[in-house]
């Protein structure tokens, strides 16, 4: 298929399809080396646009989770979503909220760990004789699994080894992955945050699909969070188109620096 060479048109076509906010110097030098590249990639993005499952504010809140993530931590493409969300309306306050959430990506390290450590235990003997692992709760583990079932919504039994063993941390982490869930932002008292639960656990799903982490087993609960909370198969679709633009980054770092060798040589 052929393609424009034009330097202007082929921004025209960004622009008229994603929005000026988006365009900077690499989708430049994409358009240089590879029109056909440039034209596929803006053709991908522009779908969910279209479609329109979410919010245009929504989709770009989605796309700065998938971008803020510790596993990927693309700075250029948080600028342009957060630039981008503003001018749909969003707030700094739904902003911070999708960080807090999107923040949370790190226990992971023990919702994978706790399990296999869990598994050596048992491997070698130690797990029957640990004086919590395996045990039923005290009393301060209860409180904590019903003030974590309270605040998130949701209780799931990978959680519970992870509490068995460490209440201190578990505690921590709980008063941590609360804060978007418990916040006054509007003096109302009633400390729910500012994103509605559905939009918050399209956060979890939106970092949990990154090709930087596929975490499958989070991203299948959140996924019936969202359902729970009301959401369409639909609109998890289209979090999932959105997760999918990561690859293009690939283009959005290689091909300036390519652009600046062939010129220098």
């Amino acid at each position: 298929m052929a393609h424009s060479n034009d330097p202007a048109a082929l921004k025209a076509q960004f622009v008229s399809k994603l929005g000026e906010e988006q365009w900077d110097d690499s989708w430049e030098s994409i358009a240089q080396l590879s029109p056909e590249l440039f034209a596929a990639s803006v053709d991908l993005i522009a779908v969910p646009k279209k479609k329109r499952r979410l919010s245009p504010k929504i989709q770009q809140l989605m796309s700065i989770a998938v971008d803020a993530a510790s596993t990927h931590l693309y700075a250029p493409g948080v600028r342009k979503h957060i630039d981008a969300a503003l001018k749909e309306g969003a707030t700094p306050s739904e902003i911070i909220e999708v960080i807090e959430l999107t923040g949370t990506l790190g226990i992971h390290a023990c919702n994978i760990g706790v399990p296999l450590l869990v598994e050596v235990m048992k491997e070698e003997g130690i797990y029957e004789k640990h004086p919590t692992a395996g045990k039923p709760f005290d009393a301060q583990r209860e409180k904590l699994k019903a003030d974590f079932t309270k605040n998130r919504g949701y209780w799931h039994s990978f959680w519970e080894d992870f509490l068995a063993l460490d209440p201190e941390f578990f505690e921590a982490y709980l008063n941590f992955s609360s804060v978007p869930w418990l916040k006054d932002v509007d003096g109302s008292g009633k400390g729910v945050g500012i994103l509605e639960p559905k939009v918050k656990e399209l956060v979890y799903c939106a970092f949990d699909a990154a090709a930087t982490h596929l975490y499958v087993p989070g991203l299948k609960l959140h996924m019936k969070n969202v359902l729970k909370y009301g959401g369409t198969p639909e609109e998890i679709m289209e979090v999932l188109e959105i997760a999918t633009q990561l690859s293009l980054h690939t283009s959005n770092v290689a091909a300036p620096i390519l652009a600046e060798r062939l010129a220098k040589a």
